[in-house]
């Protein structure tokens, strides 16, 4: 049976917001969250290119072998914690990693997405409006708790790995995947900067109006993103991050990162996207984006990572153990 449920006092999503509510959110930090994932719920599968088939499974399962290494599966229940659009828990689900799951996010849009795509591929997952610092589920609920790029909203990242142990299990697992380092944090920013306003300024010419977005678009997406600049509350060391999970209590504490190549041409590729119409991007743009990331991640796997910091590749991923079993 799949079960799609969420709490029944969750306000509505907000789909678009105004420059007042943007000016209003800059004030504050979780409203900004709620706000700007809000707007984002029904078009980020879209915008990051998520899928729930064999490409994303793949990417999905991919990120916690990285991480988790061999483990014995499937586990029976798993949490995802800022769960977006369901992106990571349900593409491990179908890979095997859990029978059954519920996702939590801030941003009722979200869980609203989230769960309606569980229902669509026939997954048993509920799902609950929640705090990351405060995750309303009892005492050792889950056997495995997973998060993809949702630490770094979390103004305070032990608390809310405090509230994960609490809820797994004695020797359940967490894996989170998708933090932005601060190394890598600093180049990809630049590198979006660099694009965004080499683009809008280019398709200003009169032969290239026609790859140039309406300007109330280019200006919700600027809009969208000073939000993004305010939810987007840490970045991480590797080294530090293992330090926060082995003081809110985890064992086995290991991190790991990923990208350093890929996320050279990954950002400006996502900039570029957003700043052009959709309609003069088709198949052979797809293939060239998704193909080069590809090559680059061979690369960082096979040849960067024996010579480059981990430090400074863009994703960090973190994997602990609730002790006593």
């Amino acid at each position: 049976m799949t079960a799609s449920r969420t709490d029944g006092n969750d306000p509505a999503p907000n789909p678009h917001a105004t420059a007042e509510q943007v000016a209003a959110a800059l004030e504050d930090s979780k409203l900004a969250q709620v706000l700007y994932h809000d707007w984002e719920a029904e078009t980020y599968d879209e915008k990051w290119s998520i899928s729930y088939d064999e490409r994303c499974i793949d990417y999905a399962r991919g990120r916690f072998d990285l991480a988790a290494g061999e483990q014995q599966l499937p586990y029976e229940r798993a949490l995802e914690l800022g769960c977006g659009t369901g992106f990571f828990l349900l593409n491990l689900m179908q890979g095997g990693i859990a029978k059954s799951g519920s996702v939590t996010d801030l941003s009722p849009g979200m869980v609203k997405v989230a769960l309606r795509n569980a229902e669509n591929l026939g997954l048993d997952v509920d799902g609950r409006v929640a705090d990351a610092e405060t995750i309303p589920y009892e005492d050792d609920t889950f056997d495995l708790v997973v998060g993809h790029a949702v630490l770094h909203h979390i103004p305070d990242v032990e608390q809310s790995l405090r509230e994960v142990l609490r809820v797994l299990k004695p020797g359940g697992r967490f894996v989170f995947a998708g933090e932005p380092s601060t190394v890598g944090n600093f180049y990809a920013r630049w590198l979006g900067r660099i694009t965004w306003e080499a683009t809008t300024t280019v398709t200003k010419l009169p032969f290239l109006s026609d790859w140039r977005r309406p300007q109330t678009e280019l200006d919700e997406s600027s809009r969208a993103a000073a939000l993004e600049a305010v939810v987007d509350l840490h970045t991480f060391d590797p080294a530090d991050l293992e330090k926060l999970a082995t003081s809110a209590g985890a064992v086995e504490v290991k991190a790991s990162s990923e990208e350093f190549a890929a996320a050279l041409l990954g950002w400006p590729v996502r900039t570029f996207e957003a700043a052009v119409p959709e309609e003069k991007l088709g198949w052979n743009w797809a293939k060239f984006a998704f193909g080069g990331w590809k090559t680059l991640s061979w690369v960082d796997e096979n040849v960067l990572k024996h010579v480059v910091p981990r430090n400074f590749f863009y994703n960090v991923m973190i994997t602990g153990v609730k002790p006593g079993k």
